[in-house]
């Protein structure tokens, strides 16, 4: 999720506040498109069980029990 963050704006007698302003919402933008748009998904990359490493060390035999929303 998203998360907004809020600065107050500087002064009219500022010189610079445009430009200043103007980087502020491009900031915000960049760490939003960043934030939003993140290809990492740990969900994609969970194991469900034993592979053929552990299957290998324990042997087939070995006591693993499933859950009854895996048979």
């Amino acid at each position: 999720m998203a998360m907004i963050e809020t600065n107050s704006l500087p002064g009219p007698a500022d010189a610079g506040h445009v430009s200043r302003f103007v980087s502020e919402i491009q900031s915000f933008w960049k760490r939003f498109f960043a934030t939003a748009f993140n290809p990492y998904r740990p969900e994609l990359h969970y194991m469900r069980g034993p592979g053929p490493a552990w299957r290998a060390k324990h042997g087939m035999d070995a006591p693993f029990r499933l859950k009854p929303r895996d048979l």
